[in-house]
């Protein structure tokens, strides 16, 4: 650990360059307490001592993710002086590639989003930019979507999606001048990250950054307008016979999901009254994010209560969207009845993926140069839905920041659920739109005496049975990471749930046309497939599973579920196998 004389001078140092008040009295306090000469205050002391040295530890970095972090005071946390001094980096390179550039910045309802918004746009402005602010928390859809329409040259996004209540984070689109073709409107990837993160670092200290006190724009709602009016062009207005239940997970998703669906022609739609407004404290879940256990209970227990067809849940930010139906077959998915939902239960990410895929698809049908992609992590059936309508699959590294740039791109997914299906006016994953379109599939399906059970059913007929699911270990120590990932290099397992392992690719060398990344992908004899690798924005290590089954095209729904099972078991298998070669 770093002295304590130099570590208490570098939070000084912090101190004296912070221009938020709050913060300058944070770290005031911590180090008054570890000035205190009081015996009986030694073992809080030492716990400050580590915590302070943690804060100055490094500097939140920015990479592809913008910037990331739990909020407080000091170098390695989401504060006003990290921002500034991000935004003074943004706007200087902005500055070198566009003459008065154009940006586009918003925000969620987290704590502290609002000013760091604001921030943004002081700074931005004080350097010379045009900036359009949104005037109120909004999902970042609305974000990627004001890029394109405003033809802005940068967009940013003040947002942690659906991490803790603790953190908040910072996303940095570029689009007009600033970057052409595929990309354009879409979260940044190299080298603009590191061309960006240059210009940060040699941003003066915060207090030092000119920041305007008027001088942006705020945005009307005409620009909410469009966006919804954009949704509406992907579904047909119709009277739907749908009930649907909704939850915003206390974020701020709710009333565009609420007039999307409405002027979809849903009028049956019935919110989570518990997490319907925004909630920074997230109160009623664990963990804001529809994948976590627990986290849309409180919806299914609403959609038996009510007796709806269909639940949707966004994240906090309505970039992603959960669907949850009504399926026979239910206690054949692991962990996913519980006793206030039974019956129900959600849709695995790429269950919804490829629903989406196929439903896009069939509108491009033939068309040339029409691109479904999904990321390397992702279920491997949108290859064969693509060639089935005679369009091209790609596959991409994970995050939207790769999967927006696919050429000739009209669909997109990853399996955290993250669905694109209007790329043309958003170039990221948008949990409003991908809900429309998924309501709009469920009630036609409905109109036939079918379901979305039937409509993966037949899926499954034509392209095989694939079925996923995920294992994953969180490390406190982050230095296990690379560790857990070497010992799979060194010692690969020779076989999973009784499969032989014919092949192991190592990402990090690149492969195909994929970018080196640090992964590794073991296929089987049978066709299993397992890819691991740490998590980008977690301290998680992460194992994708798939399975894969032939399906009779004249299979039956005794078969087809007899069919699930099998899969459903041999993939927990698979899972239990990959565990223990990692030692997890």
């Amino acid at each position: 650990m770093e002295p304590t004389t130099a570590l208490l001078e570098r939070v000084r140092a912090w101190i004296a360059a912070d221009p938020d008040p709050d913060d300058r009295a944070e770290l005031e306090d911590l180090l008054a307490r570890v000035e205190s000469t009081d015996p009986r205050n030694d073992e809080a002391r030492a716990e400050i001592l580590a915590d302070l040295a943690d804060r100055f530890s490094g500097t939140l970095q920015f990479g592809t993710a913008g910037l990331r972090g739990r909020m407080g005071a000091g170098p390695l946390r989401m504060n006003r002086a990290v921002v500034i001094r991000a935004a003074a980096g943004l706007g200087a390179y902005l500055s070198s590639v566009v003459d008065r550039p154009k940006v586009v910045v918003g925000y969620d309802a987290r704590h502290r989003s609002q000013q760091l918004a604001l921030d943004t746009a002081a700074v931005l402005t004080a350097a010379g930019a045009h900036v359009d602010l949104y005037p109120r928390a909004l999902p970042t859809p609305l974000l990627a979507f004001g890029v394109r329409h405003l033809d802005a040259d940068a967009g940013v996004m003040v947002t942690a999606s659906h991490n803790p209540p603790a953190d908040n984070g910072y996303k940095v689109y570029l689009g007009g001048r600033a970057v052409g073709g595929s990309g354009e409107g879409a979260q940044i990837v190299p080298p603009y990250d590191a061309e960006i993160a240059a210009r940060i670092a040699a941003a003066p200290d915060a207090v030092d950054v000119p920041r305007a006190e008027t001088g942006w724009s705020l945005i009307d709602d005409k620009v909410v307008r469009a966006y919804l009016d954009r949704v509406g062009t992907l579904t047909a207005d119709e009277d739907r016979r749908l009930k649907i239940v909704t939850t915003a997970l206390h974020g701020v998703g709710g009333p565009l999901l609420a007039t999307a669906l409405a002027e979809a022609g849903f009028t049956e739609v019935v919110p989570v009254p518990e997490q319907e407004s925004p909630d920074p404290d997230f109160p009623t879940v664990a963990f804001p994010n529809p994948e976590e256990p627990g986290a849309i209970d409180l919806a299914l227990g609403l959609a038996q209560d009510t007796n709806a067809d269909l639940v949707i849940a966004n994240d906090p930010d309505a970039d992603r969207c959960a669907v949850a139906v009504l399926d026979p077959r239910a206690g054949t998915h692991r962990g996913t009845e519980t006793a206030a939902s039974s019956g129900w239960r959600m849709l695995h990410g790429d269950e919804v993926g490829m629903l989406l895929g196929s439903e896009i698809a069939a509108r491009f049908d033939g068309t040339p140069g029409a691109t479904l992609a999904s990321s390397v992590v992702s279920s491997r059936i949108l290859g064969p839905i693509a060639r089935a309508h005679g369009l091209t699959h790609t596959t991409t590294l994970t995050g939207f920041k790769w999967i927006s740039r696919a050429d000739g791109l009209v669909f997109g997914y990853e399996e955290a659920l993250g669905y694109c299906v209007d790329p043309e006016s958003v170039r990221d994953k948008d949990g409003i739109s991908a809900a429309v379109v998924i309501a709009q599939l469920a009630d036609r399906l409905a109109r036939e005496g079918r379901t979305i059970v039937d409509a993966l059913d037949d899926l499954a007929r034509a392209h095989g049975l694939h079925v996923t699911d995920q294992v994953s270990a969180r490390f406190s120590d982050l230095s296990l990471i690379p560790a857990t990932m070497q010992r799979l290099r060194d010692e690969p397992p020779a076989t999973l749930a009784g499969s032989r392992v014919t092949e192991i690719v190592d990402l990090s060398a690149g492969h195909g046309d994929l970018p080196p990344t640090d992964g590794i992908v073991l296929h089987c004899e049978d066709g299993t497939r397992v890819i691991v690798r740490p998590s980008g924005t977690e301290p998680k290590v992460k194992c994708y599973l798939e399975v894969v089954r032939p399906v009779a095209a004249e299979a039956d729904h005794e078969v087809m579920s007899a069919a699930r099972r099998e899969a459903r078991d041999q993939l927990d298998q698979v899972g239990a196998d990959i565990r223990a070669s990692l030692g997890l």
